[in-house]
């Protein structure tokens, strides 16, 4: 399917003889196949999202930027709530493959860098992505959360822990747990990174390798509480 958008051109001739007759103005048509204008609304929508915010981007605003009628929008995608679906589910698979292509080390410190590495380059490469995923929205339920996102790829890190408690003589049932923390500390610390870029991604890199690293080396088997709370 092939779809119009107009833009207007204007042009001016000069006469032999000392005259200057300037032409109307008048729309040429580019031809956009359907697959080109679904892009270009992913595109669009993107950008507003990150910016505004779901609940703060509008049809018309989108389609305004287009150059397209608001039924358009609705043809390719339902309304908002399935452009911004389609855009959310696109951003975590490209953070989500980003981090498993990654791992790709043997040495299990290393593949904690390229963990921490791999969410930071999403963060830097793929700014507004970023700010979508971690933005709430009213249609999370069904594209999923970034509280998922980051539960995936604690999967990933979950088995690289896992071998080294058993290693280090502790309970590879509690791997989930520290995977979890300490993807959600990447996460966090990368929310606040994006907002400063200080200081060099490599440097964050190396200080929350050096956190979880140097942490696993003083685990306690059985962490106990010193303070008088117990429960």
């Amino acid at each position: 399917m092939m779809e119009d958008v107009a833009i207007d051109g204007s042009s001016s001739s000069t006469s032999g003889t000392g005259g200057t007759g300037a032409k109307p103005r008048r729309s040429r048509r580019v031809r956009m196949t359907g697959a080109e204008r679904r892009e270009q609304l992913l595109d669009i929508g993107r950008t507003l999202f990150a910016e505004k915010g779901f609940e703060g981007t509008s049809v018309e605003e989108i389609a305004a930027k287009a150059g397209v009628s608001k039924p358009v929008v609705y043809e390719h995608f339902g309304g908002k709530e399935g452009l911004y679906a389609v855009v959310v589910d696109r951003e975590m698979r490209q953070l989500l493959d980003g981090v498993t292509g990654a791992l790709t080390a043997g040495h299990p410190r290393e593949l904690l860098e390229q963990a921490a590495f791999a969410l930071l380059d999403y963060i830097e490469n793929y700014t507004d992505g970023f700010r979508i995923l971690v933005r709430d929205s009213p249609v999370a339920q069904s594209t999923g959360t970034f509280a998922s996102l980051i539960s995936d790829i604690a999967t990933q890190v979950e088995d690289i822990l896992g071998l080294e408690f058993k290693t280090r003589g502790f309970d590879p049932k509690l791997a989930p747990l520290y995977a979890q923390a300490l993807v959600g500390s990447v996460a966090l610390t990368g929310q606040w990174w994006l907002d400063v870029r200080k200081p060099k991604k490599a440097e964050v890199a190396a200080h929350l390798v050096n956190l979880a690293w140097h942490g696993l080396d003083g685990l306690e088997q059985k962490p106990r509480l010193i303070g008088h709370r117990k429960n």
